[in-house]
């Protein structure tokens, strides 16, 4: 298993952007050098993003999420989204929702050994990450076979009149919030279109802690998504908004995820001999 920082010029950011990249090794006998494995196969892939204040960095510094995939031989790519919550912004070089539903599949598929089958690519991320996994997982549900989402930040459209302080931050980062929730930048309306205009549906995996703020409107969201006949796996734990939640939660999926019956890669934690 192989843990790369990937640094590239993105066409959708106008910049160079880092990405981690966790790749399965190739399975080899370090007895007799023969592979195990053919060597041109293609790695199910899983695209994790990060939530607000964080980067490319998170996810393998707050969870085990390499030595998981290692053990599944998963592909798992983690590109930095800054603050936009993934959706394209009001300069042209700030096109996220572009950069993690098009050209950042393109570029990696191009770059490392992995499947372009929907089937075998997934999307998940934790608060803001959350909310762009599920609503980029919905947008571009002809790319993503499996959507999962933790402590997803759901709640953008959800709030009251009365809650100023959001507003006034919704207001910064939509322009016009209610101009904005009759978009599919609303992950309702998202919903919405994608069955209206008959394109695939993915799996969806949802989950939150109890003791979390979101908690509310990502059993909101869940309700609504379940009320138009699509079936939702849902988990909670008495937990809050961190990272032992997101920890749990990820091997969760990855136990959810149609992985078959990928086993582990050489490494340390597994030498063949």
């Amino acid at each position: 298993m192989a843990l790369i920082q990937v640094n590239y010029l993105s066409r959708s950011l106008y910049r160079t952007v880092p990405v981690n990249v966790i790749l399965p090794a190739d399975k080899i006998n370090y007895m007799t050098g023969e592979y195990l494995e053919s060597n041109d196969r293609r790695f199910k892939t899983l695209y994790l993003l990060h939530g607000l204040l964080g980067n490319y960095t998170d996810w393998v510094s707050g969870t085990r999420i390499q030595r998981w995939a290692e053990e599944r031989d998963l592909a798992v790519i983690m590109p930095s989204g800054d603050n936009s919550f993934y959706f394209n912004g009001r300069m042209p070089m700030d096109d996220y929702e572009t950069f993690i539903g098009k050209e950042l599949p393109d570029v990696m598929r191009r770059m490392f050994p992995l499947s372009d089958k929907r089937e075998d690519t997934f999307i998940a991320g934790l608060s803001m990450g959350g909310y762009g996994a599920f609503r980029n997982g919905i947008v571009f549900s002809d790319i993503f076979g499996c959507v999962a989402e933790y402590s997803g930040a759901l709640h953008l459209f959800e709030k009251k009149e009365s809650d100023k302080g959001v507003r006034e931050f919704d207001t910064q980062l939509f322009e016009d919030i209610d101009a904005a929730s009759l978009t599919d930048l609303n992950p309702k309306v998202a919903i919405d279109k994608m069955l209206e205009e008959g394109r695939p549906v993915p799996k969806i995996y949802m989950s939150c802690g109890t003791g979390d703020p979101l908690y509310q409107a990502n059993v909101d969201i869940r309700d609504y998504i379940r009320g138009k006949g699509i079936d939702v796996t849902w988990d909670e734990e008495d937990r809050g908004h961190d990272w032992d939640f997101w920890d749990s939660q990820i091997l969760k999926t990855l136990e959810w995820l149609p992985l078959g019956d990928a086993g582990a890669g050489l490494g340390s934690g597994n030498v063949k001999l």
